[in-house]
């Protein structure tokens, strides 16, 4: 037989036993993968056997231009789009951390995480359209899905705007919008309020996403009964089946075993995602996992013997290998030749794999070994240092932290000695610390020509007749403007739409430019940030907002998990330049506070978190994060849309800088330290104090991060040797950070006479009403009194104690 149809399809003996051959090379890579971690050569594993023919399936239809979110399971699918080799599916194993031996990660992430490389060495874009793409996968499970909505909504706004669609910047990332998204994930995890969130915004927005649900029946040891209703994820969601003159879902079940059965199914769901748009979902039911969740435990102890006999049986490479036989495109011992070929390449793979990582650790080793002969000749009475070379030598298998610990002990050991090997065994550390920032710590953010630091700084020119109007109307007039000269930029968000957002940023623009760039959203904050980031994975310029400060929790997970790490853990081999924003400080009430600014900051590194004090220094955050190619937190100041400022001349070339603060009044006794609505509060304290003779400069952070990169604030403090820093988050949150910013990271503690101080709000979200304010978070008098207690202690008889 060389070929067959089966439905629609048409199977030839070549495509079957190619396919064939990768899921017996899968299934060996697996097996051969789990045995190297007990032998020690890795830390854990986690491996797709039991999916490798559904993802066979899927990747059949799987096109250049089209994208992946997937989970750890999928190594299968990323063998068959060529965007995994088995060599680097074990340079992951065992953490090389050489981008190109290991071009998902460079061995910053487990085993199993995979991402194919969007972005040239200079952090420039690849053409997306010409390769298969996979974005990068992150371990909590559902994390995977808000960004799915954004990489299929991508295309919807390709095809849906025909002037981004046909301009120059849309040629690397699509064609015509024709690019599906495919996301995969775990029965168990289909259980997660991410998973309802994208299935619902999938079927609302009519996006070219398709769901495939990998269902062995158990979440690590507990079975679906456990999970979900029914028993069954495909019965709970058939209301999102789409119907005639609906939206809504395409629904797909097939099982695991049945290779024909399952190329049709993606044939059919992704033809009409391709042409149509039409979102599905595919629950492959009865999978097998042979090797149970992990390398941390057995699958023996949860799963009965009937259970475990039916795996065996229903094994979906053992199936495949029955119905290649029966329809005649191999026989047994065809099957058995590729079975024992595949094996060997395996090995082979395997073995090279293993051979460059221990190359790659060989450098280090062979020079610590050759200091800590020299370190024994120099010291030869000292048997610690002895002993320390003996162990490095006898080392199996050593990796870089075994040469630089002995190292870093031998030295400690050398602390009275003035030998020459002391010395060449400090610079040896400096010079490995060095290259292995860059191994570990490097492309937290972008290192690129783009990057948010390279971007020239524009400030605002005024005239005499430059009119004093509301803040609202200078983010308007700045967004306008903004989407005026690039395509690429688009708006969702909660109320962003018809009515112009909440405080009427917006106003006017989705009549001027259409609801496909300035678009409303429902209440999900989750996909509405998946939304963003997958959608700006594929070129676009995506601002989504988040309507309130307090509501960023719902979306904590994706910002933390998925995008403040997303350049970090591809090294430099993905960026999603999103920028959030939203409204915060001085709000009323235990659920509208607006400052849960600490909670974030040590959530979001790896994003630029801006807080500027008005709507001018937005408007410039804005224009500077549109130059960048990295994400961004802007909070405006919540009560600054009515207040006045004049309106720059030249307001759409304003690049606010980051990590510049602002000296906002200058003075001689006290630096104090503040940012977005506490500036205000701040200003007026001063006045205050101004008038009983306290001088207080006041300085704006303008960027939490980053933070005063030239240290402009110890430069103050050397003025005035005192130091306050305000805030309204809770009592050692951002104080906290701003105190250890400038007293442990700047070293400004040698310039101090007083002790630093910190004024925050009351340890608890504050009471409703303006008294509820007053009493909640720091006010103006507070201020006054803070800094008229330190002059005090300094000069008692001139500022005599006030109670």
């Amino acid at each position: 037989m060389t070929t067959k149809q089966i439905s629609d399809y048409i199977f030839n003996k070549e495509e079957v036993l190619n396919d064939l051959r990768i899921a017996i090379e899968s299934r060996h890579a697996s097996l051969i993968g789990r045995k190297e971690v007990f032998m020690g050569k890795a830390k854990f594993g986690i491996f797709g056997d039991g999916k490798e023919v559904p993802q066979l399936a899927m990747a059949k239809f799987f096109q250049n231009g089209d994208f992946r979110s997937g989970y750890y399971r999928d190594q299968t699918f990323m063998f068959a789009i060529g965007g995994l080799s088995i060599q680097e599916f074990y340079a992951q194993l065992y953490a090389h951390t050489d981008v190109k031996a290991e071009p998902s990660s460079a061995g910053r992430c487990m085993n199993g995480h995979f991402s194919t490389r969007s972005l040239n060495d200079d952090g420039s874009w690849k053409n997306l359209t010409e390769q298969k793409n996979s974005s990068s996968d992150i371990s909590c499970t559902a994390g995977q899905m808000p960004r799915l909505v954004g990489l299929a909504y991508a295309s919807k706004l390709y095809r849906e705007n025909k002037e981004l669609g046909a301009s120059e910047v849309a040629k690397n990332f699509s064609i015509n919008g024709n690019e599906v998204a495919f996301g995969t994930i775990g029965n168990a995890s289909s259980a997660e309020g991410m998973f309802f969130e994208a299935i619902n915004a999938a079927g609302v927005l009519n996006i070219p996403m398709i769901t495939s649900i990998w269902d062995d029946g158990y979440g690590i040891s507990v079975p679906n009964e456990y999970q979900m209703t029914k028993n069954n994820v495909s019965d709970v969601l058939k209301g999102f089946q789409k119907e005639k003159d609906t939206n809504g879902l395409e629904i797909f079940t097939v099982n695991a075993w049945d290779y024909p059965a399952l190329v049709n199914t993606y044939r059919k769901a992704v033809e009409l995602a391709r042409k149509n748009h039409t979102p599905a979902l595919i629950h492959v039911q009865e999978v097998t996992q042979p090797q149970g969740h992990s390398t941390s435990g057995s699958h023996e102890r949860y799963k009965s013997a009937e259970r475990l006999q039916w795996e065996d049986d229903f094994d979906c490479i053992k199936k495949m290998k029955e119905w290649v036989i029966k329809e005649g495109f191999a026989t047994q011992e065809e099957i058995d030749r590729i079975d024992a070929e595949s094996l060997e390449k395996v090995k082979g793979e395997r073995k090279a794999a293993w051979d460059a990582f221990k190359l790659s650790m060989k450098v280090d080793f062979d020079d610590a070994v050759e200091l800590m002969a020299r370190a024994c000749k120099s010291a030869p009475e000292n048997n610690e240092i002895l002993r320390l070379s003996k162990q490095l030598k006898k080392t199996i298998n050593p990796i870089r932290k075994d040469a630089i610990s002995v190292i870093r002990h031998t030295l400690r050991e050398l602390r009275f000695s003035n030998v020459p090997v002391k010395s060449d065994m400090s610079s040896w550390l400096e010079k490995v610390r060095e290259e292995n920032y860059e191994r570990y710590s490097s492309y937290l953010y972008s290192e690129s020509d783009e990057a948010a630091l390279k971007i020239t700084p524009i400030a605002p020119i005024y005239t005499p007749n430059s009119p004093m109007v509301d803040g609202r109307e200078i983010m308007q007039s700045n967004f306008d403007q903004m989407f005026a000269k690039d395509q690429r930029v688009f708006a969702i968000g909660e109320d962003v739409g018809k009515i112009g957002d909440v405080n009427q940023g917006f106003a006017g623009l989705q009549e001027k430019y259409s609801e496909s760039r300035i678009t409303d959203t429902g209440i999900r904050e989750t996909t509405i940030l998946g939304q963003g980031i997958g959608a700006a994975l594929r070129g676009l310029r995506p601002i989504i907002e988040i309507q309130y400060l307090d509501y960023i929790y719902y979306a904590l997970t994706t910002l933390s998990d998925d995008l403040a790490c997303l350049q970090y853990r591809t090294k430099g081999g993905q960026k999603a330049p999103v920028i959030i924003r939203t409204r915060g400080h001085r709000l009323e009430g235990v659920w509208h506070s607006g400052s849960p600014i600490a909670a974030l900051l040590n959530s979001l590194r790896g994003i630029n978190f801006l807080v500027p004090r008005n709507m001018t220094r937005a408007a410039g955050f804005y224009n500077t994060m549109l130059k960048s190619d990295e994400p961004a937190l802007i909070i405006e100041c919540l009560n600054g849309y009515r207040l006045k400022e004049k309106m720059p001349e030249n307001l759409s070339d304003v690049c606010t800088p980051l990590g510049i603060p602002e000296v906002i009044r200058i003075g001689t006794d006290i630096t104090i330290v503040t940012y977005g609505s506490m500036c205000r509060i701040v200003m007026e304290a001063a006045e205050q104090l101004a008038k009983v003779g306290i001088s207080m400069e006041v300085i704006d952070v303008q960027t939490l991060l980053p933070f005063d990169i030239n240290e402009m604030i110890k430069e103050s403090i050397k003025k005035t040797n005192r130091v306050i820093f305000a805030d309204e988050d809770m009592p050692g949150g951002t104080t906290g950070y701003l105190m250890q910013q400038v007293i442990d990271k700047q070293k400004a503690f040698e310039y101090l006479d007083s002790q630093p101080v910190c004024i925050a709000a009351m340890p608890h979200r504050p009471a409703y009403s303006t008294d509820g304010d007053y009493f909640s978070k720091p006010n103006a008098d507070d201020v006054f009194e803070t800094a008229y207690a330190m002059m005090a202690e300094v000069d008692p008889e001139s500022f005599p104690n006030l109670f």
